[in-house]
């Protein structure tokens, strides 16, 4: 049995805990000691201890005596705390979805003798295995990741509820999206290039751009076509688009009755009550992989993964932490059972070209019910 320590009690990082505690000795911390008493009193077999990650000796003496360290702490929180956890020399599974380039850390994760998988979630995270995976099989032209999570009852005007931060996702809707077009990486503004896509046990979702390629823009630069968008109730994007243009997403100040406002910590304020998930509201994750490449014998072949999952009724697990979740815990069970060794930092594409990493994976999260179905056409 191994000593597994999980940095943030969160949706994602509570799913995570309970997970790992079937077959680990398992420490949670957090920040906030209400929120690891809520989680203990769902999950008595897990340790609880009161932590800020920021604190830098107080958390590299903390992760000091465990085996692999799961860090799933906010994303403003999440290089600084990697990079903390690789000079203790700890291997680490990462899906904090920080901002900054997590291959820079690269060089320190070899020179510290660790292994640190990142990004390790549903999107990125799965879609970058499946990647990773195929590449090592095709000859691959084109990837592309379609992903959303949503609340099963529509709520107007919004239709949506977040699983995570509202800045998070008001992020999403301001950040310029990255695509590759032709081998060239193109620049387009964020809610664009709108396309109506239907899928099973959900019906017409509306997909826009959103900068969700990350590593594999630079991991994967030999493909030609490469695109991630997100996924909405349609009417959903129209709605964001007017408070875009309207300036309520301006994150510098402005003056109001002598008061100093920030337009977009005002209307983050506002959607975090409009947007709340419940914490046993049902909601759901829906994501489309598709890849397009040629085999061996120069036969041209379309792979689609389609994946739907829901809220868990009998654990109370929220679809976006099982997802999210589950992908991470199979690679720490996967790191533990010595399938994957390699020194350094690893966004997962650079784990699925391992063909026992992918099947553990996919295998792992089916035993779950999380379950990604495969089509493959010759084109």
């Amino acid at each position: 049995m191994s000593k597994i320590i999980v940095l943030g009690a969160g949706m994602v990082g509570s799913a995570m805990a309970i997970d790992l505690a079937k077959q680990h000795e398992v420490t949670v911390t957090d920040k906030s000691a209400d929120v690891l008493q809520r989680l203990q009193k769902r999950e008595s077999g897990l340790s609880i201890q009161t932590l800020d990650v920021t604190d830098k000796n107080a958390l590299q003496a903390t992760i000091a005596s465990f085996d692999l360290i799961v860090c799933a702490v906010p994303g403003f929180l999440g290089y600084n705390t990697l990079k903390s956890i690789i000079e203790s020399g700890k291997d680490v599974v990462d899906i904090s979805f920080f901002p900054e380039n997590a291959l820079a850390l690269d060089a320190l994760a070899k020179q510290n003798e660790v292994t640190a998988i990142v990004d390790c979630g549903v999107a990125p995270g799965m879609g970058n295995v499946i990647l990773g995976y195929y590449n090592s099989q095709l000859k691959l032209t084109d990837f592309e990741c379609l992903v959303g999570g949503l609340p099963k009852e529509k709520k107007w005007p919004f239709n949506y509820k977040a699983p995570f931060s509202p800045m998070d996702v008001i992020e999403e809707y301001t950040r310029p999206a990255r695509y590759v077009e032709n081998g060239q990486v193109v620049t387009r503004e964020a809610l664009t290039d709108c396309e109506f896509v239907d899928f099973a046990n959900v019906g017409t979702l509306e997909s826009f751009n959103s900068d969700g390629l990350r590593s594999i823009i630079h991991t994967m630069a030999h493909i030609p076509n490469m695109k991630e968008k997100t996924l909405r109730y349609p009417g959903h994007v129209e709605y964001i688009k007017v408070l875009k243009e309207a300036g309520f997403f301006n994150p510098n100040p402005i003056e109001v009755n002598g008061s100093s406002v920030s337009p977009l910590a005002f209307t983050s304020e506002l959607l975090f009550r409009e947007w709340k998930l419940g914490r046993e509201e049902e909601e759901f994750t829906v994501m489309r992989i598709t890849l397009k490449g040629e085999n061996a014998d120069g036969r041209r072949i379309q792979v689609q993964y389609d994946l739907y999952d829901a809220f868990d009724v009998n654990t109370k697990t929220s679809s976006m932490a099982r997802t999210t979740g589950y992908t991470a815990t199979a690679a720490v069970n996967m790191m533990l059972g010595g399938l994957f060794d390699d020194k350094g930092v690893f966004p997962p594409e650079l784990v699925g070209h391992n063909k026992r990493c992918f099947d553990f994976i996919l295998q792992y999260l089916e035993d779950r019910g999380v379950t990604y179905v495969k089509r493959e056409t010759i084109l």
